[in-house]
């Protein structure tokens, strides 16, 4: 039961090719299926940290496994959207670098065994960025509601804010750490 949440961040990894070669049948069915295997990817996400609490099943693996999961599945959907011009590519490019900041920021921080939890609010940030770019994987030609594109969009720009701000956040609770 121990290794169950590792099973689980690893399957999030496992489904982010098959979820990328899914974007790429250009129709309502590609759209659908590389919605649901996003969605099963986002649940392994929350049920891997759940499981883990439940079952007291923390291990280093996991902890260093975990946000690298959620980053690859994040920065390649995002991607893959901007390459078919499903999403803007400036807050795509915004969340990435904050990711790729923020990862750079836990391996300093490791090295004198500071760790900061995951605020709140980024814990908002990451659900209202999982719901945006579901919203934008589908588009209007799957969910056949006017302007859900748009919506979309203006939700990736609002959770690249947020990931600015989360980000900005935990540089200045990690420089209070040192």
């Amino acid at each position: 039961m121990k290794s169950i949440p590792n099973i689980l961040t690893l399957l999030r990894i496992a489904l982010i090719p098959v979820l990328l070669i899914a974007l790429y049948i250009d129709n309502s069915y590609g759209y659908w299926i590389a919605a649901a295997l996003f969605a099963i990817a986002c649940l392994t996400d929350y049920f891997d940290g759940f499981l883990a609490r439940y079952f007291n099943a923390h291990s280093k693996f996991g902890m260093i496994l975990d946000p690298i999961a959620d980053k690859l599945l994040v920065s390649s959907t995002l991607m893959m959207l901007v390459y078919f011009e499903r999403a803007p590519i400036i807050p795509a490019i915004l969340i990435l670098c904050r990711e790729i900041t923020v990862s750079g920021l836990r391996e300093y921080l490791s090295e004198f065994r500071v760790s900061i939890p995951v605020s709140r609010l980024g814990k908002i940030k990451t659900a209202l960025q999982f719901i945006a770019i579901l919203i934008l994987i589908l588009g209007e030609e799957s969910l056949n509601i006017p302007f859900i594109k748009l919506f979309g969009e203006l939700m990736i720009w609002v959770t690249a804010m947020l990931t600015l701000f989360t980000g900005y956040a935990y540089f200045k609770e990690s420089m209070n750490k040192l």
